[in-house]
C-alpha cells in the first residue's frame, strides 16, 4: 500500500508559442481543465504503475470535487480518508510553451485546511510508504512525518513547491525528492554548499541520514541510497508538457519499490515512466499506465 498525503486540484491548462512578458497580452494556442495537485498526480501515477494506493486530501463539500477527483475515482485510488471543508477545492493556472517548459500558480484553497489529525493511525500503519508534498501545510506533514515514524513506516517528502522545512523534518525523513532548484534553495536554507550534485547528496546522506533523490529533467537522475550514488540518464523523447513529469516520477518509484524492486531498477523504471509523461499533455491525464512503458521497445 502507498499512502499520499498531499494536494487535489483543478488545473486550468493553457498551451502558450511563449510565455507573456509582464504587461503582454498573448493569444493562446489551446486550454484543458484537468485533474492536478502534486498529491493526487502521484497517487495516480502509483496506481498506474500497480501499486494500490490510499489519497488522503482535502476538496470542498459540493461543487467542484467530482471534476478533481475524476482520475484517481476512475483508477480506483482509495478515497475513504478524504477530508471535505466548505473552501473551494485547491486550482492551478498552468501556462505550458511550444519547448514543453511550464510556469505554474496554485490557489491552495481546500488543501490548506487538511488536517493531520484526521488521519487514522490505520491508514498509515498498513502503508509501504508514506508520500508527501509542499501545497499543504508544513506543520501537518510534520505532524504525520513523525507518526508514520513512531509507526515504522517509510516517509518520502517532495519539496515541491518549495518552502521552509524545519530541520526536524529532514532527520525524521527517509526519502527527500528535489529537483535542482528546489535542491539549491535547500542548500541555502540549511546553510550547504550546491556546487556539486554528488557531494551535495552525500553530504545530505551525512547530516541527516537521508535517502535524496535529485532529477534533473532532461539530464535525468541522480540520487543517494544507503550511502551509494546511482545516476541515471533521461529517455530522449519529443517534449509536449513537463507538468506531471516529477509527479509521475514519484508515483512510480515508490510504487516498484513497494514490489521489493532494487533501487537501481526502480529508478530505471520511474526515469522510463517520467519520460513517457513528458510527451504526452496534461497533467493527470498525462500519467501512463505500467504496460504502457513494459511495451516500449526503449525500456530498459
Amino acid at each position: 500500500m502507498i499512502t499520499v498525503f498531499g494536494s487535489i486540484n483543478i488545473d486550468q491548462v493553457y498551451q502558450v508559442q511563449d510565455f507573456p512578458k509582464p504587461g503582454e497580452t498573448i493569444i493562446g494556442k489551446g486550454y484543458l481543465e484537468v485533474p492536478g495537485g502534486k498529491g493526487a498526480n502521484q497517487a495516480v501515477a502509483a496506481r498506474r504503475s500497480g501499486a494500490v494506493v490510499r489519497m488522503i486530501g482535502c476538496v470542498e463539500s459540493s461543487g467542484m470535487p467530482n471534476s478533481a477527483l475524476k482520475y484517481l475515482i476512475s483508477d480506483d485510488v482509495n478515497l475513504d480518508a478524504l477530508q471535505k471543508v466548505e473552501s473551494p477545492t485547491g486550482s492551478a493556472s498552468i501556462w505550458v510553451s511550444d519547448q514543453g517548459e511550464n510556469s505554474i500558480i496554485v490557489n491552495p484553497g481546500a488543501n490548506a485546511l487538511i488536517k493531520a489529525e484526521l488521519v487514522a493511525d490505520e491508514s498509515i500503519a498498513n502503508s509501504a510508504y508514506l508520500l508527501m508534498q509542499m501545497e499543504v501545510p508544513v506543520e501537518e506533514n510534520l505532524k504525520l512525518i513523525e507518526r508514520a515514524k513512531s509507526l515504522a513506516v517509510q516517509t518520502v517528502l517532495n519539496l515541491a513547491p518549495v518552502g521552509k522545512v524545519p530541520e526536524s523534518i529532514l532527520k525524521s525523513l527517509d526519502y527527500l525528492v528535489v529537483n535542482e532548484g528546489e535542491a539549491e534553495a535547500l542548500a541555502q536554507m540549511i546553510g550547504m554548499e550546491f556546487s556539486d550534485h554528488r557531494q551535495f547528496l552525500m553530504q545530505l546522506s551525512a547530516r541527516f541520514n537521508l535517502n535524496t533523490i535529485l532529477t534533473l529533467g532532461a539530464d535525468g537522475v541522480i540520487a543517494s541510497y544507503n550511502n551509494e550514488v546511482f545516476e541515471l540518464p533521461a529517455k530522449q523523447i519529443k517534449v509536449r508538457d513537463t507538468t506531471a513529469a516529477g509527479d509521475s516520477f514519484i508515483g512510480a518509484l515508490f510504487a516498484e519499490l513497494s514490489f521489493g524492486t532494487s533501487f537501481l531498477e526502480a529508478l530505471a523504471y520511474a526515469v522510463n515512466f517520467a519520460s513517457e509523461t513528458c510527451s504526452r499533455n496534461g497533467a493527470q491525464s498525462s500519467i501512463p499506465y505500467k504496460f504502457d512503458i513494459l511495451s516500449s521497445e526503449n525500456f530498459s
